[in-house]
């Protein structure tokens, strides 16, 4: 299993990382959210916490996906059972439900008495890269694979429904954390697109800590005032160079 969930993170992050940071063009280069390189201490570190925090996502994946906890588990195994409308259903769903838990666990994690102990290791990435996407402490990566088993007690869930969500929690985490911006111009602007999250936005959040909490949707931002005031004038400013 660890060898599973960590295969997905480097192979995700790695081209990623090869095509923006290693094979990077001129027309990518202006396009870079923070124009400073990183660090290699930087590369080891988010590389070295990542690998900590799939050692726990492949426990808990362990735990509900085997006797003698399975049981307790509202997994099922042929699709058919459910149909493929309610597969579908499910993983956005729990897209939806992840991106809610992810914004107020991740809030949370903030408020000063505990921001330290849980949140502080990830945010040493001020300026973060692709590997950064799972660099989390132990007691952080507990939070962010405690969904995996809400989820599978929750609602009937297949095992590949789970794994399909994962699979774009990762892309989606990767883009966050890549540094550079993908979303064409005007973006926040869209009357769909500004419900999307996007790089300037985790950027700013790795910048300034105290707004932008969410993952793949600003509207939890948005309802609760947290979205950073200069999120746009910056995108645009970003969106624009050549």
């Amino acid at each position: 299993m660890f060898g599973l969930v960590s295969s997905r993170y480097l192979v995700i992050a790695g081209i990623a990382w090869g095509v923006f940071y290693v094979r990077q063009s001129d027309s990518l280069a202006a396009r870079k959210i923070q124009q400073r390189p990183p660090r290699m201490q930087d590369y080891r570190r988010e590389i070295g916490y990542s690998i900590l925090t799939f050692c726990v996502f492949a426990t808990a994946a362990v735990a509900v996906f085997t006797d003698p906890l399975r049981q307790y588990t509202r997994l099922y195994t042929n699709i058919a059972d459910y149909g493929w409308p309610y597969f579908i259903a499910s993983v956005v769903a729990i897209i939806l439900l992840h991106d809610a838990y992810f914004y107020f666990a991740h809030r949370a994690m903030h408020h000063p008495k505990i921001y330290r102990l849980f949140h502080r290791t990830h945010h040493r990435s001020t300026n973060p890269t692709p590997w950064a996407a799972f660099a989390f402490n132990p007691l952080e990566a507990l939070v962010e694979a405690a969904p995996i088993v809400f989820f599978v007690c929750l609602f009937p869930v297949h095992p590949l429904a789970i794994l399909t969500w994962l699979l774009f929690m990762t892309v989606y985490n990767v883009y966050g954390h890549l540094g550079w911006e993908l979303y064409p111009l005007n973006a926040p602007h869209h009357p769909i697109l500004k419900w999307l999250n996007t790089s300037v936005s985790h950027n700013q959040h790795h910048q300034f800590a105290h707004s932008n909490y969410g993952l793949y949707f600003t509207w939890w931002d948005r309802w609760f005032g947290t979205l950073h005031p200069d999120y746009a004038t910056q995108f645009d400013e970003v969106a624009r160079r050549n």
